[in-house]
C-alpha cells in the first residue's frame, strides 16, 4: 500500500498475512477433526462463492472506458502473451519432469503428481490473481484485460496444451510410464468455457453492471469515493472464507501426508516465483510504469486451478493423486503470492520508475508527474 495510506490501513489490512495462516490453520484443523465437512462444503458449492466473491470489488474498481486503450498496447500484450502462453506451460512443464518424471535419481517417477502439475501449469490465471494486483497496487484496467485476453486463448488451447505436455511429449522423451494407460483427455473448449464462465464471468458481468448503475445514478466521484471503498474489505474476507474452505476440503490429507504436499509444494513455489520475477523483469525492461508491471507480474504468476481442479477431478476422479495435485496448487499459492505481494510494493518504493511510461493510462498516470522535461507525463506506447 501507499505510503500516505499506511497509517490509516485498517485492523484487517495491517495483519493480512496473520490472518491467511491463521485461516489456513483453521480450514486444516476443521478438515482434519471433521472431515465430512468435505461433501457439504461442495454440496453448497462454498468454494466457488467464495471466489465470485472475492473477485466482485477488483473488477469494480475497473474503469471499463480504458479497455480498448489497454488492448492497444501490443508490447504489453505481446509480453503477456510471451509469459503465459510459452514460457509459464514450458517451465512448469520442466519442473514437473524434473520433480516427478524420474529422470532425477532419488526422484522416483510419480505420474499422477505429474499430471497434475501439468494441468496447473496449462491453466493460465483468471481469479485469484486480480486479488494479489489488487493488494499490491496493480492496474485493475490491465489486469483485467489480460485476464479477458488469457481467457480467450483458454478456451481455445487448454485442451490442446494438455494433451502436447501430458501426453505427447512423456512419449517422445522416451518416458512412456508417466502416461501409461492414457489414450486421450478428451477436454472440449465447452468444459474450459464453463469454469470461466462461472469463476471469470459472473464477477465481471457484475463489476460492469455496478459501475455501470453507479456511475450514472450517482456518479462517478460519488462512486470512486464512496461505493468502492464500502466495498473493498469484501475482497479480503471473501479471500479468507475461500482459504478456510479450501484446505478445511483437504485438512485431512495434508495432515494424513505431509511428506507429498512438500513435495509437490516445491515445484510449485518455484514456478509462482520464477514467472514473478521473470513478468515484473520484463514488464520493467519494457518500459511499463510501475501499476502495469505488476499487473504483467501477477497474471504471469498465478493460474486457473479452478479449471485445473475441474478437469483433473472430471478426468480421473475426485479421489485420484492428479485431483489432489491440483488442489494442492492454490493452497500453495496463497502464501507464495501473497509473500510476492510485499514484494511488488518494496519494489514500487525502492526502484527507479521514472520514464517509465509505456502502456500508462489516464488511470495510472500519478497526478502530477512530470517527465525530465517538466512536461507532464502522458501516456507512450
Amino acid at each position: 500500500m501507499s505510503e500516505t495510506e499506511s497509517g490509516s490501513l485498517d485492523f484487517l489490512d495491517k495483519y493480512l498475512t496473520v490472518w491467511i495462516f491463521g485461516a489456513m490453520a483453521i480450514g486444516v484443523g476443521l478438515g482434519y477433526i471433521a472431515p465430512g465437512i468435505t461433501q457439504p462444503i461442495q454440496d453448497l458449492r462454498l468454494v466457488p462463492i467464495g471466489l465470485v466473491l472475492m473477485m466482485y470489488p477488483p473488477l469494480a474498481k475497473v474503469n471499463y472506458g480504458q479497455l480498448p486503450r489497454v488492448f492497444a498496447q501490443w508490447r504489453v500484450l505481446g509480453l503477456s502473451l510471451l509469459q503465459n502462453w510459452l514460457i509459464g506451460p514450458t517451465l512448469m512443464v520442466v519442473l514437473a519432469l524434473v520433480f516427478f518424471g524420474g529422470i532425477v535419481p532419488g526422484l522416483p517417477a510419480r505420474p499422477e503428481f505429474f499430471l497434475g502439475l501439468v494441468f496447473i501449469g496449462m491453466a493460465r490465471c483468471i481469479a485469484m490473481v486480480l486479488v494479489w494486483n489488487d493488494l499490491a497496487e496493480g492496474s485493475s484496467e490491465y489486469a483485467a484485460g489480460l485476464v479477458a485476453f488469457n481467457s480467450v486463448f483458454q478456451i481455445l488451447t487448454y485442451g490442446v496444451y494438455i494433451t502436447v505436455f501430458a501426453l505427447f511429449l512423456p512419449d517422445a522423451l522416451g518416458l512412456e510410464e508417466l502416461t501409461a494407460g492414457i489414450a486421450a483427455f478428451n477436454v472440449s473448449p465447452a468444459q474450459v468455457f464453463e469454469a470461466i464462465a462461472i469463476f471469470l464471468g459472473i464477477p465481471f458481468a457484475a463489476g460492469i453492471l455496478s459501475r455501470y448503475v453507479g456511475t450514472r445514478t450517482r456518479g462517478v466521484e460519488w462512486y470512486e469515493e464512496k461505493f468502492v471503498p464500502r466495498i473493498d474489505p469484501l475482497t479480503l474476507v471473501a479471500l479468507l472464507f475461500t482459504v478456510i474452505v479450501m484446505f478445511a476440503m483437504q485438512g485431512e490429507r495434508i495432515v494424513g501426508q505431509p511428506t507429498d504436499v512438500l513435495l509437490i509444494a516445491v515445484p510449485l513455489t518455484i514456478y509462482f516465483v520464477v514467472q514473478f520475477f521473470l513478468g515484473f523483469g520484463m514488464g520493467h525492461w519494457i518500459g511499463a510504469d510501475y501499476s502495469t508491471t505488476t499487473a504483467i507480474g501477477f497474471t504471469a504468476a498465478s493460474n486457473n486451478f479452478e479449471l485445473a481442479i475441474a478437469v483433473a477431478v472430471a478426468v480421473f476422479g475426485v479421489g485420484s493423486g492428479v485431483a489432489f495435485t491440483t488442489v494442492i496448487g492454490p493452497l500453495i499459492e496463497v502464501p507464495v503470492l501473497l509473500s510476492l505481494v510485499y514484494v511488488a510494493l518494496w519494489f514500487q518504493r525502492n526502484v527507479d520508475w521514472r520514464g517509465h511510461t509505456t502502456g500508462q493510462l489516464d488511470s495510472t498516470t500519478p497526478a502530477g508527474a512530470t517527465g525530465s522535461d517538466g512536461e507532464p507525463i502522458t501516456e507512450k506506447d
